[in-house]
């Protein structure tokens, strides 16, 4: 099912499928390092959206399972490099050093 007010969907989202625009944002951070410059730059000139706007949309992407069944191992990455940013800001907030070798 084709969403007619939305061309960048190429499905209805609630059928389990990515939008091309969610499928553009996976590949980009598969390959973001090729493009010449800072990512931030580079999110702008490929999406037209900030990075704070970029990174929202990719940060609920990672949580679909749609993301995971089209790249497993690169949202499996994404979730980890996540998990880890949020336990570190968890652990300071705590006042907790996890660089202590166990």
């Amino acid at each position: 099912m084709v969403a007619a007010s939305n061309p960048e969907h190429v499905v209805s989202p609630g059928m389990g499928e990515l939008s091309a625009r969610d499928a553009d944002i996976l590949a980009f951070e598969r390959q973001w390092w090729k493009f010449a410059g800072a990512k931030e730059q580079a999110i702008r000139d490929q999406f037209q959206m900030s990075a704070t706007r970029y990174y929202q949309l990719l940060n609920n992407l990672i949580d679909q399972p749609a993301a995971l069944a089209h790249d497993p191992l690169l949202v499996k990455r994404l979730r980890r490099l996540r998990a880890t940013r949020q336990r570190n800001r968890s652990a300071k907030r705590l006042g907790i050093d996890l660089t202590i070798d166990r």
